[in-house]
């Protein structure tokens, strides 16, 4: 068997001590269980079956024009683009943003970089201008465990995001970048949702995603998107000024049954993606993974905050189904850059520009595209891809024989 080359020695004395240590350090809470893990639509215990059930049927409405979608958009509900195997997985469906650099900056193209591809009337269509010629798609991410990705403690990613350049010869080091909680004013968190981390709470993506994706304003987004910066108050019939159910005095935009409370808690309640067949292949492509480095951002465990923890700004209390559970999720939830990144700027400043989320690959078996726009179609491919500070255990995959290659892939197969 050839054996791997000099650099992928370098990385693998201390990438087993990483295992070790780090797992004490972050992960030494006492009643930690194994989080509940199936492709099978059924309640990991955040909620009951029954409210799971209702919320899953809110999640996969279809919204129409007189329930505010649009006037741009790019879907008429959330499964539609969260929808493999399982409602909240990913699809093949892709968004399209873009923008241009000025003096060294990105810069939106006009009214935002999300270029909206579908719209309720021809006139107001999104197209992307000549002059933004930074453009790229994004692949739609799966939503399932994100209940369990939101109960992570935010100290727990900056510890990992610190172990990495110690592990990596100062190669790797993750970004943890501090985002606003939508439904508490003036409160901050880790972000660890969306390919630029640009939320912190799955409220707030939620909000994101019914303006963005479906075009419909809630209370906390209650100012429709424009056609390429022009408005488009003409073609709403819609008034965005609709009371909150629960709350009268409240304006929730023309969200008035409050749905962006449904689709968050019926991500809370999905259960985390399965392990699929795990072959001798596999298993010994597990262990040439670590050895090689990737599990430095593809993170194989980590432990969610304990119960009664309160998060998201106070919001949010995490309960016994989500707390102290152990996720595999083969991922940081912090940004990198691997030499793919989108040149696009969210939340995180100019920084972020060429940096994208590691995505996890818990559940990767079930995706038919990689990495952030989905071109890349097989996990050698993907793999090969990689630079920038994955350079190096590029080159330590490299330089593994075929049959390790290939043990790698059964591995990720496996996932």
């Amino acid at each position: 068997m050839k054996r791997p080359n000099a650099l992928v020695m370098v990385f693998l004395v201390p990438t087993l001590a990483y295992l070790g240590t780090f797992t004490l350090s972050v992960e030494g809470q006492s009643g930690v269980t194994e989080a509940p893990a199936a492709f099978d639509n059924q309640t990991n215990g955040h909620i009951d079956q029954a409210a799971f059930d209702a919320a899953l049927a809110t999640f996969v409405e279809q919204e129409g024009i007189d329930e505010g979608l649009g006037p741009v958009y790019n879907a008429q509900s959330c499964g539609e683009c969260h929808q493999n195997p399982v409602t909240g997985g990913p699809t093949q469906i892709s968004e399209l943003r873009a923008g241009h650099v000025s003096s060294g900056n990105f810069v939106d193209a006009p009214g935002g970089s999300l270029i909206n591809d579908r719209a309720i009337d021809a006139r107001i269509q999104e197209r992307v201008p000549g002059a933004e010629n930074v453009r790229t798609f994004r692949i739609t991410l799966s939503t399932l465990g994100d209940g369990f990705v939101e109960a992570i403690n935010s100290n727990t990613l900056v510890a990992i995001a610190n172990a990495q350049p110690g592990q990596s010869g100062g190669q790797i080091a993750g970004q943890v970048i501090q985002i606003p909680v939508l439904e508490s004013p003036g409160a901050v968190r880790v972000g660890r949702f969306g390919w630029k981390n640009q939320h912190a709470s799955l409220l707030s993506f939620s909000s994101d995603a019914y303006l963005n994706e479906m075009g419909i304003t809630n209370r906390f987004n209650r100012v429709e998107n424009s056609s390429m910066g022009n408005s488009v108050d003409a073609f709403d019939p819609v008034p965005d000024d609709q009371p909150c159910a629960s709350a009268p005095g409240v304006n929730c935009g023309e969200d008035g049954e409050e749905d962006i409370n449904e689709f968050a808690e019926f991500m809370r309640a999905t259960k985390a993606p399965p392990r699929g067949t795990i072959t001798g292949d596999a298993n010994a492509g597990a262990v040439l993974f670590n050895q090689i480095g990737c599990n430095i951002c593809h993170t194989p465990s980590i432990v969610t905050a304990t119960p009664g923890t309160a998060i998201n700004g106070g919001a949010l209390v995490v309960d016994d189904a989500l707390g102290n559970k152990r996720i595999r999720p083969f991922g940081d939830f912090l940004l990198h850059d691997i030499g793919t990144g989108d040149g696009i700027v969210q939340n995180g400043g100019q920084s972020t520009r060429n940096k994208v989320r590691t995505i996890p690959l818990w559940g990767v078996r079930t995706h038919s595209r990689h990495m952030h726009d989905g071109a890349s179609l097989t996990f050698n491919e993907s793999i090969l891809r990689h630079a920038g500070e994955a350079t190096g255990v590029t080159n330590n995959y490299r330089g593994l024989n075929g049959t390790q290659q290939n043990q790698i892939i059964a591995f990720l197969q496996s996932l």
